[in-house]
């Protein structure tokens, strides 16, 4: 199978690194004009350096903008009015017990993890309906399932996102653009190796073995035994945004090692 969305414009939020960055990198080797977003101009420009050495002919570029935030949403819209393919993958996580979390830290998870992928579907999606072609894709995790008890916050914006994208594939019918979720399962990014790290650190363990450790003690049902790699999260979602996932929509697409242990 190959996929080819050339002429296609595709944004990937909070893209600078992990997940974000991987996918956009795989959107770009498809052909299509990859927009880079993140909060710092520095880390944008450096992601769009990286990609275009990594990806031969990589068309990219990249818009800097909070997109937790009302205003930089309403930047990043003004800055790239339209777009065929949208990627929701900002997102925050941190581990805290349920009853040291305060309000505010609920409040800012939700912006986050779930009004960002709100605001810029509104913004974007009505052009693609119009237009009779688009993909809009929410990261989200498997812990929008498996409510993690060491992060309920965050399982909860998870679950958000999967009743938002299933909302907005209803307003797809009969048309040629889908919305879907894409559901990763523990994933080696930046920010999950700096987690790991510290708990080797606090163990007296190596990475390697931390990390071995959380997916036993915490991911118990998880078939894979391991975290995936971000090219692993990408490859799915990439194939999500291509022309021959017409017939995918409303789906929860799960890629997060068989941890979720029901059939469908």
């Amino acid at each position: 199978m190959k996929i080819d969305l050339s002429g296609k414009t595709a944004l990937v939020t909070g893209s600078t690194a992990g997940i974000g960055n991987a996918i956009a990198k795989g959107l770009a080797g498809t052909g299509a004009d990859v927009v880079i977003n993140g909060r710092s101009q520095a880390k944008v420009d450096a992601a769009v350096v990286a990609i275009a050495q990594a990806v031969s002919g990589a068309k990219v570029r990249g818009i800097a903008a909070d997109v937790s935030t009302a205003a930089g949403c309403k930047a990043l819209l003004a800055a790239l009015p339209e777009v065929d393919i949208l990627v929701n993958n900002a997102g925050i996580f941190e581990p805290k017990g349920f009853f040291d979390i305060p309000d505010e830290d609920w409040s800012r998870f939700f912006e986050v993890n779930v009004m960002s992928g709100v605001r810029l579907s509104r913004g974007y999606m009505q052009g693609m309906l119009k237009r009779n072609w688009g993909r809009i894709v929410f990261i989200s995790s498997e812990s929008g399932l498996n409510i993690p008890t060491e992060m309920i916050h965050y399982g909860m914006t998870k679950t958000a996102q999967l009743a938002v994208a299933r909302g907005l594939a209803e307003l797809t019918k009969g048309t040629a653009v889908t919305v879907n979720s894409v559901l990763p399962g523990p994933t080696m990014s930046e920010g999950v190796e700096t987690f790991v790290k510290d708990l080797a650190k606090q163990n007296g363990q190596s990475v390697e073995e931390a990390a071995t450790n959380f997916v036993k003690q915490h991911r118990p049902t998880s078939l894979l035994q391991r975290f995936a790699s971000t090219e692993e999260i990408a490859n799915l979602v990439v194939y999500a945004c291509s022309k021959q996932a017409s017939a995918t929509n409303g789906a929860a697409l799960r890629v997060e090692g068989g941890i979720v242990n029901t059939i469908a």
